[in-house]
């Protein structure tokens, strides 16, 4: 297979068959899956099926992985996944860092960077210094394309940015394209939120859950029934600017009272359980909305006190039920993946279509 760093040429990934056998083999791990049983859990024809894996073993993409006693007959030829064969660059663009992953086709983590980052620096400034972190990890490898995560709002199909909060400069800038330019890789333009939610979402069960994320702002990525869900104009999750608290404190959206400033003055002043609150708050209600089954947190501040986070929206969570007659217990937890979670689920737009999996409505 071509193993050079302007994108990998695996042009069996681009089919939907293929894709299902992929994801087999990565759910498979290092013990491998016959034939057979791809055949039996795909509904693909053993011949389908032989193509496919033939084709997969020729790129370099599945290999050997032993053989397994039979019913009947000679043992079974296994097969597994390379996940050398192919990787994804993930770039958190947050308001004053960014964080740069490298994942191989397995989701392991491969390589981060982390480095300052002045958002409200000009167009080519930030594209150089994104640019520059994401050739810095390829290293010769075969990359598949480059996965961005950065704060909202923004249109996921365009890859361009609106007016992002606090940096209104931005409006109208293709930033997707700006980059694809410079490194000439196929690159995939999402929030923050929604990046993280579709990472998770990708390796936990198909239920419904929230996504809070608070650091240097506050948003919320949505998956409905393992769906990441984003709305006709990547709008949904804007979580931080509802206002919970009428004539409160100026948000950086222009607004009054909304749950973001209101949780990073709390933070600012060194109230962990007042910001809590009013997370926990926030949180209530998109329960009751969207009838969710849990509620994730993320982001550096809430990993900076993950314990005061989780004990405060747990409680706001827990009063709201016995208030409403509810006896649902909604598990509030801090979200896996720990500083690197929306870095990494920016690479998991590049590698979930790989697989067969969707990026979501």
């Amino acid at each position: 297979m071509n193993r050079s760093n302007s994108g990998a040429n695996l042009p069996a990934l681009r089919s939907h068959n293929a894709a299902l056998v992929l994801d087999l083999l990565r759910t498979a791990g290092d013990d491998g899956i016959s034939r057979l049983e791809l055949a039996e859990r795909t509904g693909l024809t053993p011949q389908a099926v032989s193509k496919i894996t033939a084709r997969l073993r020729a790129e370099g993409t599945a290999t050997e992985a032993g053989r397994r006693a039979s019913t009947g007959g000679k043992p079974r030829t296994v097969l597994k996944l390379v996940p050398s064969a192919g990787h994804a660059i993930g770039l958190h663009l947050d308001r004053d860092e960014l964080t740069a992953v490298l994942v191989d086709l397995a989701g392991t983590l491969v390589g981060v960077r982390t480095v300052p980052l002045d958002l409200g620096a000009d167009h080519d400034t930030v594209v150089g210094a994104a640019a520059e972190q994401a050739r810095s990890l390829i290293g010769g490898r075969p990359i598949l394309g480059v996965g961005v995560a950065s704060p909202g709002p923004l249109d996921h199909r365009t890859g361009v940015l609106h007016r992002v909060t606090g940096f209104p400069r931005w409006n109208g800038f293709p930033l997707r394209d700006a980059l694809a330019a410079r490194l000439g890789l196929p690159v995939v333009l999402d929030k923050d939120t929604n990046a993280a939610a579709l990472g998770l979402a990708l390796r936990g069960p198909a239920d419904s859950f929230a996504y809070l994320h608070l650091g240097t702002g506050l948003g919320a990525g949505l998956v409905l029934d393992g769906t990441l869900l984003r709305g006709s104009r990547t709008g949904a999750g804007e979580f931080g600017h509802q206002t919970i608290l009428l004539g409160g404190p100026a948000c950086g959206c222009g607004a009054r009272g909304c749950i973001e400033a209101l949780c990073l003055m709390s933070v600012a002043r060194g109230d962990i359980a007042a910001a809590a609150r009013f997370l926990g708050v926030g949180a209530a209600n998109l329960v009751g909305l969207l009838d969710i089954d849990r509620v994730l947190l993320g982001g550096r501040t809430v990993m900076g006190a993950q314990d005061g986070f989780v004990r405060g929206v747990k409680a706001v969570l827990e009063e709201r039920a016995r208030r409403g007659g509810d006896a649902r217990a909604i598990p509030v937890s801090v979200a896996p993946g720990g500083p690197h979670a929306v870095a990494e689920g920016a690479a998991r737009l590049i590698l979930g279509p790989v697989f067969g999996h969707g990026a979501g409505r």
